[in-house]
């Protein structure tokens, strides 16, 4: 064999698509969407073929630390290392499947050397196409304090509802100390299940997910709303925008 050809791989279809770059922060919300862009890809590239993919991802205490400390751009600062690492491994786009360090993604935009999706704009496009009008919002306690969802969802010209400030601490606690450490309790997913259902009572007609671990414990199937899969829908929009010369911001 000779050595100087022994590095060149056979490419598949799959690779005259754009290249995409993860950014990951938790590393089960990071690892399902990964796992979904691969197993989703074949719909549209064909058997067995997905676009190539690359990650890199900080030491989550490290965003955490940004986090406690409302150091937005701290964050920012280590997507954007992210970013730059995934710029040298060949990625053309990028994602991140961790909505709460969306709080810095206009820091980012501004700074990164290769486009991004945005994980609320997937979120807030599928619920305009199923014509939902009011959506409640799940996620840490950062997330569903910030308006990452309310800026995105009143541009569009639908309402939004919170959980109650005791729910919002606990579903964060249970997000942090069980779903990141892929720790799934039943009786935390009953918790969900009665969050959704006070969210139904306050007029919602859907639930965004957002936080890519809770897809792990909730979905249409044991939920009383139907679900706005913020992991599963950036995935999604993350194949399309690979297949298609897209502007992304």
């Amino acid at each position: 064999m000779d050595k100087n050809n022994f590095f060149t791989p056979k490419l598949s279809m799959g690779n005259s698509s754009k290249h995409i770059g993860i950014v990951g922060c938790s590393a089960e919300g990071a690892a399902l969407c990964y796992k979904t862009i691969c197993t989703e890809s074949p719909k549209t590239f064909g058997e067995h073929v997905h676009p190539e993919i690359s990650m890199h991802t900080h030491s989550l205490a490290d965003y955490v630390g940004c986090l406690n400390s409302n150091d937005l751009t701290g964050i920012g600062e280590l997507m954007l290392s992210s970013a730059q690492k995934l710029k040298m491994q060949g990625a053309d786009i990028l994602i991140c499947p961790d909505n709460t360090i969306h709080m810095a993604f206009d820091y980012v935009k501004d700074l990164s050397p290769l486009p991004w999706l945005h994980i609320a704009d997937a979120v807030v496009e599928s619920a305009k196409h199923q014509d939902f009008r009011k959506l409640g919002i799940l996620g840490t306690e950062w997330l569903v304090k910030s308006d990452v969802y309310p800026e995105k969802i009143e541009r569009m010209g639908f309402s939004w509802e919170r959980p109650s400030i005791e729910e919002i601490n606990e579903i964060g606690r249970i997000i942090m100390e069980e779903l990141v450490y892929g720790i799934f309790k039943p009786k935390s997913v009953i918790y969900f299940q009665e969050a959704i259902g006070r969210l139904k009572e306050k007029g919602c007609d859907a639930v965004i997910l957002g936080c890519t671990e809770i897809p792990l414990i909730i979905d249409d199937s044991n939920s009383l709303l139907p679900t706005l899969n913020s992991n599963r829908l950036l995935a999604e929009a993350a194949i399309k925008a690979a297949t298609v010369h897209l502007s992304c911001v």
